[in-house]
């Protein structure tokens, strides 16, 4: 009893920051989700009305939440395979034993994880900008037109998501790096000594003893990109002709430009059910592997 009272005295101050900080506003929003609130009811809580499902049951009526829902799957199913890829590339490069400098290159690639996601958006804008970007500047000097990055609702998306992979994959990488140096090197000496080649070493030593943490990688990659807002938001506001909304950016406009924060809370949580079934498909595959 003294073991239990002091383990939850020392764990207490943690349970009420979270509860706090996090339990009460999310049963708030939860709360909130549930009824009509909006800029009528922030002046007059008299205008508050209960409606129970019915602000769920109009966003799955919505033409344009089924078509944010739809860039944000978009940017999922093609961002996070090529987020992963680039990052298990890094990785296998830096742990090579030909690699050299590999502090400094550690360094480098994980930089954009800690610069200011907003600056650095910025000046992507002024790289893939129509008239005096530099990459147009680049295809130029190849013999390919200027292409309107920001402006084209074919490539909006896809120069989000680039800009989403560079900035995001060297987190993923150093989680890969850790992975890699777990792996017992007498697996590589027996497979070397039985003739296998690279490919085949990787395809049957460093894959599968990294089941796991590509598990790990998988389920954090997935849910943080269908939780995209700041590239958007910061590098095309939503357009061209709404080909860059996401289910976030959506949710933004309803709660803060239209002040409709019931439906907005209902998006946030509509978002959470989605990203649970996500992460609930994964791990139960995962789990099918023995890498859970």
């Amino acid at each position: 009893m003294r073991a239990d009272l002091a383990a939850w005295t020392f764990v207490a101050p943690a349970l009420i920051v979270l509860g706090v900080f996090f339990g009460l506003p999310v049963f708030a929003a939860l709360l909130l989700s549930l009824t009509d609130f909006d800029l009528y009811a922030l002046a007059d809580p008299a205008h508050l009305r209960f409606v129970a499902l019915g602000n769920y049951l109009e966003l799955l009526r919505t033409p344009m939440f089924w078509k944010a829902l739809g860039n944000t799957v978009y940017f999922v199913v093609v961002g996070v395979p090529l987020s992963i890829s680039v990052s298990l590339g890094a990785a296998l490069l830096l742990n090579s034993p030909l690699a050299r400098m590999r502090a400094l290159l550690r360094t480098a690639l994980f930089a954009p994880v800690v610069t200011t996601l907003v600056a650095v958006a910025v000046i992507w804008r002024y790289l893939f900008h129509t008239s005096y970007g530099l990459v147009n500047w680049g295809l130029g000097q190849v013999g390919i037109g200027p292409v309107d990055w920001f402006g084209d609702p074919r490539w909006a998306m896809p120069t989000i998501m680039l800009f989403a992979i560079w900035k995001n994959f060297g987190y993923n990488m150093v989680i890969f790096l850790a992975g890699l140096q777990a792996i017992p090197q007498e697996l590589y000496e027996a497979a070397r000594i039985d003739g296998a080649s690279r490919w085949r070493q990787l395809l049957h030593i460093t894959l599968p003893q990294l089941g796991p943490v590509l598990l790990v990688v998988g389920v954090i990659t997935v849910s943080g990109y269908f939780q995209l807002f700041a590239e958007p938001y910061v590098m095309t506001r939503g357009d061209p002709l709404q080909s860059t909304v996401s289910v976030l950016y959506y949710m933004f406009e309803e709660g803060f430009k239209w002040w409709n924060l019931g439906r907005a809370s209902a998006v946030a949580f509509l978002l959470f059910l989605i990203i649970l079934g996500v992460t609930a498909l994964l791990l139960r595959a995962g789990r099918r592997r023995g890498l859970v």
